[in-house]
């Protein structure tokens, strides 16, 4: 049977549409975090470069699923030219938010759902954060707490 992308994680496990949701949604998530939006910081390219940072994280946390999918995210983009941002509709993320838990309660071991989900909102953080280190305290903006809260609602974190 062939895998995509990590060990014990095959194609028999995800359909092609669910695998590619699986594997869009943590970029999707960056864009959505370093946009500017209503209260929210303006960011620049350190917060993507620390999503992506985040992203790569995924290749040593103890969940095959994660690091599967960062192996599929780096694999299609090697030797490739980088892909064109585009802006994400926060609505739009928050609802793959959402069909990715469906997918994962369906389809993965619930270890493995958690530990992408929290995967999933740590990126978020790791970005948000890289705004609130030239906030006074390091603290951050409501605005962004409030995106974060959404977001891990969305994913299902509690």
């Amino acid at each position: 049977m062939s895998e995509r992308g990590g060990r014990g994680i095959t194609t028999t496990a995800f359909s092609a549409t669910e695998w590619d949701l699986l594997t869009s949604l943590p970029g999707r998530v960056v864009v959505a975090t370093a946009q500017p939006g209503p209260g929210r910081p303006h960011r620049g390219v350190a917060a993507g470069l620390a999503g992506l940072d985040a992203m790569a994280a995924g290749r040593a946390f103890d969940s095959d699923l994660v690091r599967a999918v960062v192996s599929t995210i780096y694999a299609r983009h090697d030797g490739a030219s980088a892909p064109v941002a585009q802006l994400a509709d926060l609505v739009d993320v928050l609802a793959a938010c959402r069909a990715v838990v469906r997918v994962l309660d369906r389809r993965a071991d619930p270890a493995d759902s958690a530990a992408y989900r929290q995967w999933v909102q740590s990126v978020a953080a790791r970005v948000c954060r890289t705004a609130s280190e030239v906030v006074p305290g390091g603290a951050l903006a409501p605005a962004d707490r409030r995106f974060l809260d959404r977001l891990g609602g969305a994913l299902d974190l509690g």
